[in-house]
């Protein structure tokens, strides 16, 4: 757990320490960084399905006997923000068959470190759905924070949303928290510092990069 109201850690397994000590280091092969990637990706997507409210139902088992069972009370649906965040997309698919899928491309200006909106694409009926957004990295919180003003807009609400990331910085998580109190955050890690670049310290580098570039 975390010390953040509303923020969610994986449990700090040895296993999970492992995950992220092969990620970070930066002599990991591409391949390995993919593979390993998705494994934290897929804990994160089952964290975020577990923080989801469910419903009684009865069915009847191959036996014919009835069984009162659970049913989530809603649809979900992924939204990534481009490019890092369709890494996440195939976690998302791996855990929930059919699932909805939007897109926003945000883009950080290098030099001030603020966020623009570039393209935003999102399923029609998204106010109806609880909407996973995914991106592997919180850093300052700014692009995370265009993002769900984007699907607020749209009509979302807020308490239907949870961030999935891979990596969290405090500084990123205070912003976020302070504007968007009632979102949950899903991460696997939160980090020392943002260094004066605002890259996430120690990190794993640029995560786009390393999962879609050779």
């Amino acid at each position: 757990m975390s010390q953040y109201e509303n923020v969610i850690m994986l449990p700090q397994t040895n296993q999970l320490k492992c995950l992220y000590t092969i990620i970070r280091d930066r002599n990991t092969r591409r391949g390995d960084f993919i593979f390993y990637s998705d494994r934290i990706i897929r804990l994160l997507v089952e964290e975020g399905l577990n923080q989801l409210p469910v419903e009684s139902c009865q069915i009847q088992t191959p036996l014919g006997v009835a069984y009162d069972g659970h049913k989530f009370q809603g649809k979900i649906c992924g939204v990534s923000i481009i490019r890092a965040g369709e890494s996440m997309e195939q976690g998302l698919r791996d855990c929930c068959r059919s699932v909805r899928l939007g897109k926003i491309l945000i883009q950080r200006d290098e030099e001030t470190a603020t966020p623009k909106l570039f393209y935003v694409k999102l399923p029609e009926d998204i106010p109806e759905r609880y909407v996973f957004l995914l991106d592997p990295l919180l850093a300052t919180g700014g692009s995370a924070s265009m993002a769900v003003d984007v699907l607020l807009e749209k009509g979302v609400k807020e308490e239907r949303i949870l961030f999935l990331n891979v990596l969290a910085s405090p500084e990123g998580i205070e912003v976020f928290k302070k504007k968007f109190p009632k979102i949950k955050v899903i991460t696997g890690m939160i980090d020392q510092a943002l260094d004066e670049k605002k890259f996430v310290v120690p990190g794993l580098g640029d995560f786009g990069d390393r999962y879609y570039c050779i």
